[in-house]
C-alpha cells in the first residue's frame, strides 16, 4: 500500500490523531520525569557537572523521545549526519527553522550542546528546570546571547542557533538576525550550517500544535556548508542568508517516497 493510499484512508486519518497524542503525551512524560531532578540538582551540583550531566540527560530523553515517535507514530529520522560533529569541538550550529521538532532533533545527537531558548521557554514548567540545568541560553537580549554563547564556546561546547530568530513563515527562511554572526566573529569559531528537512510543514508557524501530522512524517538533516569566522558580521549575515536561501532542498517540502 503506498503512503498517497493510506492518508485516504478513514483508519489511517483515525490513527495520525491517535499518533499526535502519543507525540505530545510522550513529550511531556519525558520532561517530567527529569523535571524534579533537575530542579532539586540545579542549586547543589558545581556548574560544572550540573550543565554536564544536564545536557546529556536531555541527549538521551530527546533521543528516546524520537525513538518512541519512530516506533509508535510512523515518523522516520535521518540524522546520522549529525554524527560526524560530536567529536570536532566547539563550534556554531545554525540551522533553518521549519518546526518546532527542529531543536530536538538537533540536540538529541550532541552531548555538549547549548540551545538559545526563548525566554519563555525558559520559564516554562516543563522545560525550564531542565534548560537551567545545562545552562541554556535565553534570548532576552542580543549582548547577553553573544557573552553567553561566548564562554560556553570557550569551554568547548557547541552553541545550536537559529539565524531567523523564530519559525520560519516565508520560505525557505526568513530575513537573519546579525546575532549569529557576531558571535562567531567575537568567538571566532567556525560556523556549521544545518539544512533541515520535513515531508510536511509539521508544527510550522502554520500548523497549529493540535492539528494532526500526515503520516507517515519523513525528516532528514543535512550537514552544509561550514563557514569560517568572520572578520565582518553583517557581511556574514548576508552571506549566510543567501546560502540558505539559495539552496535548492529548501524550496517546498522535501519529498521522500516509500512504500509501506
Amino acid at each position: 500500500m503506498t503512503e498517497r493510499s493510506l492518508q485516504r484512508n478513514p483508519l489511517w486519518i483515525a490513527y495520525e490523531h491517535v499518533a499526535m497524542l502519543i507525540g505530545l503525551g510522550s513529550l511531556a512524560a519525558v520532561c517530567l520525569s527529569w523535571l524534579p531532578f533537575a530542579m532539586l540538582l540545579h542549586p547543589v551540583l558545581p556548574r560544572e557537572l550540573g550543565q554536564t550531566l544536564g545536557r546529556r540527560v536531555i541527549m538521551i530523553g530527546f533521543r528516546l523521545y524520537l525513538r518512541i515517535l519512530g516506533g509508535l507514530c510512523a515518523c522516520r529520522f535521518d540524522l546520522s549526519e549529525l554524527d560526524h560533529l560530536h567529536k570536532e569541538g566547539p563550534m556554531i550550529i545554525a540551522a533553518n527553522h521549519p518546526s518546532l521538532l527542529d531543536a530536538v532533533l538537533i540536540v538529541s545527537r550532541l552531548p555538549n550542546a547549548i540551545c538559545v531558548m526563548k525566554a519563555s521557554l525558559m520559564d516554562n514548567v516543563l522545560f525550564g528546570s531542565a534548560a537551567r540545568l545545562a545552562r541554556y541560553i535565553r534570548n532576552d537580549g542580543a549582548l547577553q546571547i553573544i557573552r553567553q554563547s561566548r564562554a560556553g564556546l570557550e569551554e568547548g561546547a557547541q552553541v545550536v542557533l537559529f539565524p531567523e530568530g523564530s519559525r520560519t513563515r516565508n520560505f525557505p527562511v526568513d530575513p537573519f538576525t546579525p546575532t549569529l554572526g557576531m558571535i562567531a566573529r567575537r568567538s571566532g569559531v567556525p560556523v556549521q550550517t544545518l539544512l533541515i528537512e520535513y515531508s510536511t510543514p509539521y508544527l510550522g508557524k502554520a500548523w497549529p500544535l493540535f492539528r494532526s501530522p500526515v503520516l507517515p512524517l519523513h525528516c532528514r538533516v543535512r550537514l552544509g556548508r561550514r563557514f569560517p569566522a568572520p572578520l565582518d558580521y553583517a557581511a556574514f549575515t548576508h552571506e549566510l542568508e543567501a546560502y540558505f536561501r539559495n539552496e535548492p532542498s529548501l524550496h517546498g517540502s522535501a519529498r521522500f517516497t516509500t512504500d509501506e
